[in-house]
């Protein structure tokens, strides 16, 4: 899924609703500011009426921010053990790698570590980054934020699964044995990268 790229619509609505966000950071004027709010509206809107998503939500979720817009970071954890590679089992039956967004207090590989243990239930350290990929070119659905997702490769350290209102199980799988996929979190494309770099004697960190 490489290289895919968002729908025109979509680029054009977030690049107008971080351009009202930046304006309405720097700027005094307050006819100027009017305008910066008015064009995030409009931003809003965009986003409202080509989705089934009510503008008030898209309100909440797309413009709530303040400052300059910078992209959100997602880590996924990549942990092997004799040649395969954990996954978890989210709430609609689809599998991923331990992840989530990086929380504000915390390192990259400390939330990676932390996701480990709250979706896998394992004690783990972090060891290398893998990658650094944007969301657009290699997962889907389309977000209206711009998300960079940071795979981590990691080590189990002890454990084991508990019920937790994230996931449902967690096991190891191989890379010819996948189950189905969150696509959104991670795609077949990507575990596979995540092998590549277990199998591999020295690691070189990818980004795009």
């Amino acid at each position: 899924m490489s290289g895919v790229d968002r729908e025109p619509w979509l680029s054009w609505a977030v690049e107008l609703q971080a351009l009202a966000q930046a304006g309405l950071e720097y700027g005094h004027d307050r006819f100027d500011l009017e305008r910066y709010q008015r064009i995030r509206a409009i931003a809003a809107e965009m986003v409202a009426y080509k989705t089934d998503i009510s503008p008030e939500k898209v309100r909440d979720l797309f413009c709530n921010e303040t400052g300059y817009q910078t992209p959100k970071l997602d880590t996924r954890a990549a942990i092997f053990e004799n040649g395969k590679i954990l996954l978890v089992r989210e709430l609609d039956g689809r599998w991923s790698l331990p992840g989530g967004w990086v929380d504000v207090l915390l390192s990259v590989g400390r939330n990676a570590v932390k996701e480990v243990k709250e979706e896998a239930g394992l004690d783990a350290e972090a060891l290398f980054l893998i990658a650094v990929q944007d969301y657009d070119r290699h997962n889907r659905p389309e977000h209206a934020h711009k998300i960079c997702k940071i795979f981590v490769m990691c080590r189990a350290l002890g454990g084991a699964f508990q019920p937790n209102t994230e996931t449902t199980a967690s096991g190891y799988f191989a890379l010819d044995d996948l189950p189905p996929l969150a696509e959104n979190k991670n795609t077949a494309e990507q575990i596979r990268m995540c092998f590549e770099a277990y199998k591999a004697e020295r690691w070189t960190t990818l980004f795009d």
